[in-house]
């Protein structure tokens, strides 16, 4: 098995690899030498530099392309539809960067209340200023989290307990176990001090319906995506000082490489604090992501785990199907899968999954996942096949 790392990869992701006994290659390809040499991988592995596009992907098909990872969450970069059309799983790292991100929506938080960062330019700039940056503090305020997944119940964690913030969410899918009290988005824009979106995607979360609903002096903190926001509602609402200020990380339209200059008209904003995608540029949450798209893309190629897979369960719950268990108990010889997948097939029941595991010197029991229950007649048929011990359901 071999893997490209693109984008390169930090030591310990590599050691993953290497002890998986996975090759590894660091040597950055343009286009065209993707397109000439990606069929020679199993797997390739980018962050955000690399657009892997349906030209790619389809080259990599015609290989031994199988898996496409993204270290870090976002995808944008990865045409996943045509992963699909060709079979090639797309997973992500998407536990690495939750500390961090949380940490950097607490420290816009601070900023944003405390003129922290204007303060610094002013002295920067040889001006002591004091009155003008008069600020407000977090303890007791009402903080409402938009997309209560990993990053916001990290958030929500750091807030109640470090600042003894009142926390309301809003998810389409609430975990009634994160201790958050989950509101209508409505109510969620009105009654908040802070709003900090988490949800990712590109709709618009917050437009200026939503920002006529706010408290003219709450605050929003944008770790999510710059898309999350109507901007040019935003604009106007900050420049009319219709709401009390806002604090970003992501941008609509972003630069793309080092250097490069920043255009967004937010920095012209006395209200506005801005950040150049930080996120997940700690070291910390580098060398946990590293490690991560390492584990889940050799645990793939190696084992079949779809974990962390973005176009295809990690689960066949996700897949909201019916499926029924089928338990085999038979020796571990050849010929004995393909007896009982006959069997199956012959009463035209589909095979979702098969789990297998030796359980004595010998033998073993295979667990198969099925799209219809069997009956008692093809477990007769099943116990009748050579070298099967016993089979239940």
């Amino acid at each position: 098995m071999k893997v490209l790392l693109n984008d390169g990869l930090e030591q310990q992701g590599l050691k993953v690899f290497h002890d998986a006994g996975i090759e590894t290659d660091t040597k950055k390809r343009d286009l065209a030498g993707l397109l000439s040499e990606i069929g020679q991988f199993d797997a390739l592995i980018v962050r955000s530099a690399t657009k892997v596009t349906r030209e790619i992907i389809e080259a990599g098909a015609k290989g031994k392309l199988k898996a496409i990872g993204r270290a870090g969450v976002g995808y944008d970069n990865i045409d996943a539809s045509a992963a699909s059309e060709y079979g090639i799983v797309v997973k992500i790292a998407p536990y690495g960067s939750t500390n961090a991100v949380a940490e950097l929506a607490i420290d816009l938080m601070l900023s944003i209340s405390r003129n922290t960062p204007q303060a610094h330019n002013s002295l920067k700039n040889g001006i002591w200023l004091k009155k003008r940056f008069e600020g407000k503090e977090l303890t007791y305020k009402t903080l409402g989290i938009i997309g209560c997944g990993r990053i916001g119940q990290k958030l929500a964690s750091i807030a109640k307990r470090g600042f003894d913030m009142d926390i309301l969410g809003y998810d389409l899918y609430p975990n009634q176990e994160s201790g958050i009290k989950y509101v209508s988005k409505e109510e969620l824009i009105e009654k908040s001090d802070y709003i900090s979106i988490h949800t990712g995607g590109k709709d618009i979360i917050i437009g200026e319906k939503e920002l006529a609903q706010m408290k003219p002096a709450a605050y929003i903190i944008n770790t999510s995506r710059g898309s999350n926001i109507d901007q040019t509602a935003l604009y106007t609402a900050l420049k009319e000082k219709k709401i009390g200020g806002y604090a970003t990380d992501v941008y609509k339209e972003e630069p793309k490489t080092e250097g490069e200059p920043f255009n967004d008209k937010l920095k012209d904003l006395d209200n506005a604090v801005l950040s150049s995608h930080l996120g997940a540029s700690t070291t910390e949450a580098q060398i946990e992501t590293s490690t991560e798209i390492a584990r889940v893309i050799s645990n793939y190629l190696l084992g079949g785990d779809f974990v962390n897979a973005v176009n295809a369960g990690g689960n066949i719950a996700v897949e909201e199907k019916q499926v029924y268990t089928l338990f085999v108990h038979h020796k571990d010889v050849p010929g004995v899968f393909a007896n009982i997948d006959k069997v199956l097939a012959d009463n035209n029941i589909n095979i979702r999954a098969n789990y297998s595991r030796q359980i004595n010197a010998g033998y073993a029991i295979s667990v198969y996942i099925l799209h219809h229950q069997v009956t008692p007649e093809i477990i007769t048929q099943l116990q009748a096949v050579p070298n099967i011990c016993s089979a239940k359901y």
